[in-house]
């Protein structure tokens, strides 16, 4: 048996209850018997794993079934602090994600009616809104590594920090781009086919403008990403909208002949899946024989949580119909609003033309130190730490969602991304959901205010969009607790 103290008690490695309940249970103990000082902070999650030799995820789940059940109060920024000192009842806790509710069950006993308080404390007063899609948790960002490679940008070689970025981009940050893409997504081209841009959505208008003419008609998924109908039109070009089933989106008919069709074929969006070799392969056919260009969009592709990476498009296609548009924002920072567009090789010169005419937005000053940062490791570092944790919350909710709320409806698992889709089958509207969530301070989209052409989809999408990477277990339980009250009331 090992034991080691902390604050005057210790853990047995030996016995049943599990690590993290053990740290629970001293913790509770020690505020109800009024050891620890409300309003005390506690270690931070690190210090106090290095302390007990466990693991960093050991206590944060001891500290955030604290939280849920109202001991502890959690703010971005200021770690943990008591909040419930000797007045809290002192009862054996269930772990809330492996207990159901039971018809019959007794009213709520103080303790856990202070949970509740405090779950909707922190989801509506703290600026936390569940469940927005595609919003990476920035709390998780490596921010004392990031500003160590920015330091040491400035000291070395400060210049490139502001004239290295014309053009194409800084040329380091290009070659980063193909090293890492021929790497995650099997894609092999050279730093001239590099563009840095302002994000995905500054690669697909620069395309547009590049590629397209006003008359052009673009073709575009259905549901898909809702800003492009907009870009399209405002350019003067004409939508062709494509249908999605369970291969992907489907070919353009003979009635259009579109320049351009914008894709996600490594992870529909919104939707999810992936869409398959065989529909892959008939589009690459189409462009070649159209004469017409695939931009590929594949701005969350690093988020698979499960089996090898699905090869992009543009790998499949060895870059000859395929331009192919990645992102920053989703993987690293959105902060820092940086994506990249790779061409083909014959497109290199039109670009450069075009550049002239439509330049990126990207700024310079990032550049070089993401470049560096890439090379050195940390980004990955950083990218399969959040990968591990955002699976982890991912598998979080869809559980939570099959346990609670499947008279409502159901979610596909597609092992990817940043948001699922909950389907509705309970004969509720998702755009009344939203509206009524709204209220209550969460961030939920309708399935439905993707569909570019309602008119051909006839209500066919009905359901819930919910981002779950950038909100901890505790605040997705708690977003959770306050859409069970939305679709409780709507219902009744």
């Amino acid at each position: 048996m090992t034991q080691t103290p902390w604050l005057g008690f210790s853990i047995d490695r030996a016995a049943d209850t599990p690590v993290f309940e053990q740290i629970c249970a001293a913790i509770r103990l020690r505020a109800a018997s009024g050891q620890l000082a409300l309003g005390r902070k506690l270690p931070p999650t690190r210090v106090f794993a290095t302390e007990l030799g466990v693991s960093r995820s050991t206590i944060v789940t001891a500290y955030e079934q604290l939280v849920a059940e109202g001991y502890l109060s959690s703010q971005q920024g200021s770690g943990y602090r008591l909040c419930a000192s000797g007045e809290v009842e002192l009862t054996s806790q269930p772990t809330p994600q492996r207990t159901k509710a039971r018809k019959g069950a007794a009213e709520p006993t103080t303790q856990t009616r202070q949970s509740r308080g405090a779950a909707k404390g922190t989801a509506e007063g703290q600026g936390v809104t569940p469940f927005r899609a595609g919003t990476p948790d920035m709390r998780l960002f490596p921010y004392r590594q990031w500003a160590k490679t920015v330091a040491r940008i400035c000291r070395s070689d400060p210049q490139a920090m502001f004239t290295g970025a014309r053009g194409f981009g800084s040329l380091a940050l290009r070659q980063s781009i193909c090293d890492h893409v021929a790497e995650w997504r099997g894609i092999s081209a050279e730093p001239a086919q590099v563009i840095v841009t302002a994000g995905a959505t500054d690669a697909l208008e620069l395309c547009l403008h590049a590629l397209a003419q006003r008359g052009d008609s673009v073709a575009l998924e259905n549901p898909g990403y809702k800003p492009l109908q907009h870009f399209i039109t405002a350019q003067g070009l004409i939508p062709h909208h494509l249908q999605v089933d369970e291969n992907g989106a489907v070919l353009p008919d003979g009635s259009a002949s579109p320049r351009l069709a914008i894709l996600t074929p490594s992870h529909q969006f919104p939707l999810g899946g992936a869409m398959s070799p065989a529909r892959r392969m008939e589009f690459l056919r189409w462009a070649t024989k159209s004469e017409a260009w695939i931009i590929e969009d594949d701005y969350d592709s690093e988020f698979r949580y499960a089996g090898r990476p699905i090869p992009a498009m543009a790998g499949f296609d060895h870059l000859q119909r395929t331009l192919y548009v990645g992102s920053f924002s989703k993987i690293f920072s959105n902060a820092l609003r940086l994506g990249y567009l790779i061409l083909p090789e014959p497109l290199t010169e039109h670009f450069t033309v075009s550049i002239c005419r439509f330049a990126p937005r990207a700024s310079s000053m990032p550049q070089q130190p993401l470049a560096e940062f890439i090379q050195s490791g940390e980004f990955y570092r950083h990218l399969r730490r959040v990968r591990r944790i955002y699976a982890e919350r991912r598998r979080f909710l869809l559980e939570q969602l099959a346990q609670e709320f499947g008279a409502y409806g159901y979610c596909v698992d597609h092992q990817a991304g940043m948001q699922v889709v909950f389907h509705l089958t309970c004969g509720l509207q998702d755009a009344e959901i939203c509206s009524r969530a709204s209220e209550l301070g969460l961030s939920v989209e309708a399935l439905s205010g993707f569909v570019q052409s309602p008119d051909l989809t006839d209500g066919l999408y009905n359901g819930l969009v919910l981002g779950f990477c950038g909100y901890s277990e505790v605040e997705l339980r708690q977003g959770l607790g306050l859409l069970g009250r939305v679709l409780e009331q709507i219902r009744a």
